[in-house]
């Protein structure tokens, strides 16, 4: 599935979802009212629909592939693959932070891409987290958070797994934002670029295998409880970069 396809699905899966639409506690209930506000997942219904979905896909496809990359390929490999995908990532990051008035945080994502691509041989070895330059995580959707757009009703997509119709409909802005996008690539790299995505989420999902396995095993209501985790990480995470100001300064840098 090429990067268009995959975010036109999503956009449709967007629509089908706000089709199912759950139907509100009475207004004399005050406790219920708090709590269908708090969850903000009117499309409730079509989302536990959807949640079933993906979780027969993840159980069945992903969690096997996830498992065999974690357990059966070696951590040195898994770590360069992990820090080559954290690189390619750098310059949609960058428009980020440059978006969200964040320089300082700007200029240590072009610093750590500038180090990473050159003497970490394309991003698979991380040398700038050595050099004082440590990663951080920012996307479009923060940028629209940090801006005060609203998260809009909360949506769980398959294979995209818990999100909002703020994020969901913002997946084609990063990509747009990469120049990998635009910039004429040779067959090798552009391959390499399109399946990056594929390898990204097998190496993500391996690393929440145990996370994942505890929610749905101990959770009363593994739905509930996944939705208030991702509520409660993407707010945490806004927060995080609106309070951010400082960047890192290398104790290199620093003279006697």
């Amino acid at each position: 599935m090429t990067q268009t396809s995959a975010i036109r699905t999503a956009l449709l899966l967007v629509v089908a979802a706000l089709a199912g639409c759950a139907t509100p506690p009475p207004a004399t209930d005050s406790d219920a009212v708090a709590e269908f506000k708090a969850d903000n997942d009117p499309a409730e219904p079509m989302n536990r629909r959807m949640y079933a979905v993906h979780d027969a896909i993840d159980t069945a496809v992903l969690v096997p592939v996830a498992r065999t990359w974690r357990d059966d390929v070696p951590d040195s490999v898994r770590q360069h693959v992990g820090d080559f995908l954290e690189n390619a990532r750098g310059p949609t990051r960058f428009a980020n932070d440059t978006l969200q008035a964040k320089p300082r945080r700007a200029g240590d994502t072009l610093m750590r891409f500038l180090l990473n691509t050159t003497v970490g041989l394309g991003g698979l070895f991380d040398v700038a987290t050595d050099l004082g330059y440590p990663t951080h995580t920012t996307d479009f959707g923060i940028t629209l958070g940090m801006a005060g757009v609203g998260t809009g009703p909360y949506l769980f997509i398959p294979l995209m797994g818990p999100t909002d119709v703020r994020d969901a409909t913002t997946i084609g802005a990063d990509v747009v934002m990469s120049p990998f996008t635009w910039v004429g690539l040779p067959p090798v790299v552009r391959d390499i670029n399109y399946g990056r995505g594929v390898v990204s989420a097998v190496n993500t999902r391996s690393d929440l295998l145990d996370t994942v396995a505890d929610v749905k095993r101990t959770a009363l209501d593994p739905y509930a409880t996944f939705r208030s985790l991702y509520q409660q990480h993407r707010q945490s995470e806004i927060d995080a970069t609106r309070a951010d100001d400082q960047a890192t300064v290398p104790a290199w840098f620093h003279t006697p």
